[in-house]
């Protein structure tokens, strides 16, 4: 469990990338070459490694189709990224971003990299995050002043010889260590404390969780263009129980007719789950061998709120099924606006509206309008109107010529278009005292598009109709 190297990085759209701070292991080298013999990427030049990091995390040539990069064999579901360099792929590359500041380090794998191995066994990125985030926590109080945060970039050298000596993360709270080497002392450390668990509460047991599910959706109504749509959902959580190390067990329900979770993605501090249940993929056709449940979790909580995990799930229907007509006559635009909460949806919204654009037309001039429910509200300077229908429903460049779209807005409290839910009863918390347990969950709305069906509309593909 250590590291080959670590960087902290800026960004700046306008002023380009700078490396800040990097720090680099030989010794874990030595032991890189021996775990991973010919399959080991060197860690290239500062330089050379921030541009392509930048690259990577499409901060660089955004706008432009990079093959390595775009590919759509090539999805990245986590924080951990294979960086394309002048000597090869480099692997695991852990690196995120926050308040213009990247934060990278490279993990040793201790064992054969080809074929990769799974995330879960390559121990290092749990400390190699804990330790990234110890340093965010250390450098981003002083974000805003320049001259503070040289300051702290100039005292990291000295910390993490404290924190990380040899390269191996030992103490991940950076706040907590002294800049002077006179003043420094030998941490205590229990050792059954996951480097993920910086701190200890005390206090009454308490879990708050918290599912949260978005739907995309491009409908059409056209006979040759299918409509798509695509739920994913995070499960968030908060633990705030006493003790170095307790174990928590959480586990999602299904109504019993609903689709199965797929893609699903965990925590690091996940301690074991069904192999089965992270092999489920949406890139595959539903059959009855796909996995099902139980989806249970035992982990080991951080300290702060955390993403438990990410789903995906082929549901069988969108929440809004709609039609919208835009038809051009003269200097007149005609617009047919129809929406339908499918019956299977809770009536409750906490908002809902639609967004309809006039783009390359220029300002509106005059409006007529009937709505059957809500109002509409009409923004001249936006060439925009607003069609706010309220908590409960009733019973860009591409836009040139007829090409439209109506994009809808809508947040549902206490739902989930998948079924899924936390029943608080099988939370399972293994330390003295009676747990208290909060769970919630919601519905948002996520790039909702309905085209015009009397224009084209932009699509990935035209499927070929038997």
């Amino acid at each position: 469990m250590a590291l080959r190297a670590l960087w902290l990085l800026r960004h700046d759209p306008a002023a380009g990338g700078a490396v800040l701070f990097s720090r680099r292991y030989p010794t874990v080298e030595l032991r890189a070459e021996t775990f991973n013999g010919s399959a080991r990427v060197p860690i290239p030049s500062d330089s050379a490694f921030l541009e392509a990091l930048l690259l990577e995390l499409k901060l660089e040539d955004e706008h432009l189709f990079v093959e390595h990069r775009d590919t759509c064999t090539r999805i990245s579901h986590s924080c951990v990224h294979s960086v394309s360099t002048a000597a090869g792929e480099l692997w695991p590359v852990l690196a995120f971003r926050k308040s213009g500041l990247i934060y990278a380090c490279v993990p040793l794998v201790e064992g054969s990299l080809e074929p990769r191995p799974a995330l879960l066994t390559v121990r290092g990125l749990s400390q190699g995050l804990a330790l990234l985030l110890g340093i965010m926590d250390y450098v981003s109080p002083s974000r805003s002043n320049e001259a503070e945060l040289s300051s702290k970039v100039g005292q990291l050298r000295t910390l993490l010889i404290q924190a990380c000596p040899l390269g191996t993360p030992l103490n991940t709270n950076i706040r907590s260590l002294s800049s002077s080497f006179e003043d420094i002392q030998e941490m205590p450390v229990d050792k059954e404390q996951p480097a993920w668990r910086s701190s200890s509460y005390k206090g009454k047991p308490q879990v708050n969780v918290c599912i949260a599910e978005k739907v995309k959706c491009m409908q059409y109504d056209q006979r040759d263009v299918v409509d798509t749509w695509q739920v994913y959902g995070a499960v968030n959580c908060k633990c705030d129980i006493e003790g170095s190390a307790p174990n928590v067990t959480l586990s999602l329900t299904l109504p019993s007719n609903a689709p199965p979770l797929q893609d699903i993605v965990v925590h690091h501090c996940v301690t074991s789950v069904d192999p089965a249940m992270l092999l489920s993929t949406s890139a595959e056709p539903l059959h009855d061998s796909v996995y099902n449940g139980p989806y249970k979790f035992p982990f080991i909580p951080p300290s702060d709120s955390f993403d438990l995990c990410y789903y995906t799930s082929q549901v069988p229907v969108p929440p809004i099924l709609g039609c919208y007509q835009l038809v051009e006559e003269g200097s007149q635009i005609k617009i047919t606006v129809n929406l339908k909460l499918h019956e299977s949806i809770k009536n409750s919204f906490e908002y809902c509206e639609a967004r309809i654009p006039f783009f390359n037309r220029g300002p509106i001039a005059q409006l007529e309008h009937k709505v059957s429910h809500g109002q509409l509200d009409l923004f001249r300077e936006k060439s925009l109107l607003v069609w706010v229908i309220g908590k409960e429903h009733p019973t860009d460049y591409v836009c040139t010529g007829n090409t439209a779209y109506v994009k809808l807005y809508f947040r549902i409290p206490d739902f989930t278009l998948t079924g899924c839910y936390v029943d608080q009863h099988s939370v399972q918390i293994f330390v003295p005292g009676k747990p208290k347990i909060t769970a919630s969950r919601e519905l948002i709305s996520s790039d909702y598009y309905i085209w015009n069906s009397k224009a084209p509309a932009p699509m990935v593909f035209k499927p070929l109709l038997d």
